[in-house]
């Protein structure tokens, strides 16, 4: 009689899986590990300081946090807490707890950004090597580390850098709790993934089917102790995502700042609309503008279908390694298909595997707000199954079928990076031939695997491991070499026909791609706008119902003020005033005036558009009040709302210049509400003018007589 042994508690592990014994580290696997973490420091926090304030968004939430705990916790864009950004607070409440420490400066919001990229290379080192030796480790987690848009990212002030460490520290999690099916391993997976979805939302529930499938499938113990463990931890990203929406939701409206991005104050239909299934649908109430419907079609945000992350807006920021990740997943698969159900190998293949591809699909696909920098978050996946990958490939390099997958990768590789390096035809043109021609030569090596000397064959894999990363590796040094700011930074140098990698954060780079053209768009203008430029970015052309050429005068409501291009793609200049993509930069003069009696009022100044007032606010260290929040189409506050705090003496001044959204603009095109449009000519029919550093100002404490 055989004696049943009990099915483990939720407290206690259970059997091993399937997992081969780990080889022991050579003596070099730690220095070359440590060395690779110093080097992945020195890139991302090399001349940091030259971006500035990097994204003034985001920059002046942080500078609001360190002011005030209420602002911090809510995420507001200022320290009277009018108004919040667009995301939860996550990603923000790092910067702040810098910015408190060490003062608010560029250093203290972006140093915290850059260690968490050294902290995701450590993970994607560490998942690679639970599985296999030190050596495909470290090349999982140098893939991470020079993939243009993570040396950009990580270098930048957007909640995009902390949601793309926690949810490679959620794979890594899924992946130990795989192997013995612990169950604290699988509540700190969700905790990360609820601490994610306080950085970005939705996005980060992007893996989700990945991670449970995995686990319910192939972790080592009784299929309803799986059940349970999975029960609790959807319990744990419940609690981990929602506490702070419940504070949120249940805390009267006249006591919090308004939920930026929402129409309704409501931080719900902020999550599953604008944040939400709008960027699926593109429908996003208040956006600038949706995307093609998918198919393939173009819209604003550039044309969607599977190639989308090949293409020239794409391409040079995350597609380098992307078809060598997809080949060596299915070759990966395939050999591990017959191992046994809980087998840790092929559970890891599958779990990096299926959060790569469920991102990607839906990346390739949304037809909302879409940016190219999004694609931080494949980062870490796409490294994870390259390092995986390789190892196999080195393991079985006697076979045939190995040989056979190394060189099509290799080969696939090449060629790829020689079409990206050659959208920069002008920048460093010998490269895409090196790299080119170092890949073909390794390819003929590698085919012949079981017919060359070891070495020779060892010989040929660095050859083809070096010929995969040099062009990532240029793109990502020209990129911490680059100042970016604004919006929508780009990696890497300018390309034809998409984004450039200049300063400005706008739409094109200098010398390079289609200048001033939003993808999807055409030449000088934004889609259907009235202005007729040729210039840089959004310096000249319409926004959808602007009827100005951007020639540094204040335009009318409803469209873009003018301001002629700076370098890099930057909107707007017109003496310092910003717009929805850049922030403003005021001289020393209008600062000296928004000083002045700062401390008398609640807000110094109020400026239609986040970007806009964040300049103001972080050059006079004072609040300044986002008419409209991001994109102006916020009814924060309304025209009612906002007599009523210039009767009580709440604002000093009211900056015009800048753009005037609602009316003819984004808010009668998508929803969003107009009452930016009607502040500001009321304030111009009510309030006398005058112009400081090239910016229209209005001093609200002094009527028209």
């Amino acid at each position: 009689m055989t004696a049943t042994l009990p099915e483990p508690t939720l407290d206690q592990p259970g059997p091993p899986s399937s997992e081969p014994p780990r080889p022991r580290d050579p003596r070099w696997a730690r220095p070359a590990f440590l060395g690779l973490l110093a080097l992945t420091a020195l890139l991302y926090l090399w001349d940091l300081g030259a971006s500035g304030w990097a994204n003034q968004f985001y920059a002046a939430a942080v500078q609001a946090g360190a002011h005030s705990w209420k602002a911090m916790f809510f995420g507001s864009s200022d320290s009277a807490n009018f108004i919040t950004v667009d995301k939860p607070p996550a990603s923000l409440w790092v910067m702040e707890l810098s910015a408190r420490v060490f003062g608010v400066n560029s250093w203290s919001i972006l140093v915290p950004q850059a260690l968490e990229g050294v902290a995701a290379v450590a993970v994607v080192y560490a998942a690679v090597r639970r599985r296999l030796s030190a050596g495909p480790a470290l090349v999982a987690g140098a893939a991470l580390a020079l993939t243009p848009v993570a040396a950009l990212m990580f270098r930048f002030d957007n909640p995009d850098a902390l949601l793309a460490l926690l949810l490679a520290l959620a794979g890594y999690a899924v992946q130990r709790a795989q192997e013995r099916a612990g169950t604290r391993w699988l509540v700190l997976a969700s905790a990360c993934i609820g601490l994610a979805f306080l950085t970005k939302t939705l996005q980060a529930f992007l893996v989700l089917p990945a991670f449970g499938l995995v686990y319910l499938l192939f972790a080592p113990t009784g299929l309803w102790r799986r059940v349970r463990q999975l029960l609790l931890a959807l319990v744990v990203l419940v609690v981990s995502s929602g506490w702070w929406v419940a504070v949120v939701e249940l805390t009267p409206a006249q006591y919090r700042p308004y939920i930026g991005g929402s129409q309704h104050n409501d931080f719900l239909e902020l999550t599953f609309g604008y944040n939400g299934f709008g960027r699926i649908t593109g429908s996003e109430t208040g956006s600038v503008g949706g995307g093609g419907g998918g198919g393939g079609s173009t819209g604003m945000w550039g044309a969607t279908g599977i190639t989308r992350l090949f293409g020239s807006e794409m391409g040079g920021q995350i597609a380098w390694l992307l078809p060598a990740a997809f080949l060596l997943l299915l070759a990966g698969v395939w050999w591990t298909w017959r191992a046994p159900r809980a087998d840790a190998l092929r559970a890891t293949l599958l779990l990096w595997g299926g959060a790569l591809v469920t991102t990607f699909l839906v990346f390739s696909f949304m037809a909302g707000i879409f940016h190219p920098y999004y694609n931080v978050a494949l980062a870490p996946y796409l490294a994870v199954l390259v390092g995986l990958g390789a190892g196999l490939v080195w393991e079985r390099r006697g076979q045939w079928a190995a040989s056979g997958v190394a060189a099509v990768v290799v080969a696939v590789t090449g060629v790829w990076s020689y079409v990206l390096l050659d959208r920069s035809a002008d920048w460093l043109p010998w490269l895409r031939w090196t790299v080119l021609l170092l890949a073909l030569a390794a390819t003929l090596v590698l085919a012949f695997g079981p017919l060359v000397g070891r070495r020779l064959w060892a010989a040929a894999a660095a050859a083809a491991v070096l010929a995969s990363l040099a062009g990532p590796a240029a793109y990502s040094l020209q990129t911490a070499g680059t100042a970016h700011s604004g919006s929508l930074p780009s990696a890497g140098p300018s390309v034809q026909g998409g984004f450039g990698g200049g300063m400005g954060g706008g739409f094109g780079g200098p010398g390079g791609g289609t200048r001033g053209a939003f993808p999807g768009g055409t030449r000088g203008g934004f889609p259907g706008g009235g202005g007729q430029g040729s210039g840089q970015g959004f310096g000249q052309g319409g926004f959808p119902g602007g009827t100005g050429t951007g020639t540094g005068r204040t335009g009318g409501a409803g469209g873009f003020t003018g301001g002629t291009a700076r370098p890099g793609g930057g909107m707007g200049g017109g003496g310092g005033a910003g717009g929805l993509l850049d922030g403003s930069k005021p001289g020393t003069a209008l600062t000296a005036l928004l000083k002045q009696g700062a401390s008398g009022y609640t807000w110094v100044a109020a400026a239609v558009g986040s970007q806009n007032a964040a300049g103001y606010q972080l050059a006079s260290d004072a609040p300044v009040m986002a008419v409209g929040g991001f994109n102006g189409t916020d009814p924060a506050p309304t025209l009612a709302q906002f007599e009523s705090l210039v009767r009580a003496g709440k604002i000093h001044y009211f900056l015009g210049g800048a753009l005037t959204m609602g009316g003819g603009g984004g808010g009668s095109s998508t929803g969003g509400s107009s009452d930016s449009a009607q502040i500001a000519s009321w304030v111009a029919k009510t309030y006398s003018s005058t112009t400081v550093d090239g910016v229209t100002v209005y001093d609200l404490t002094k009527a028209k007589s």
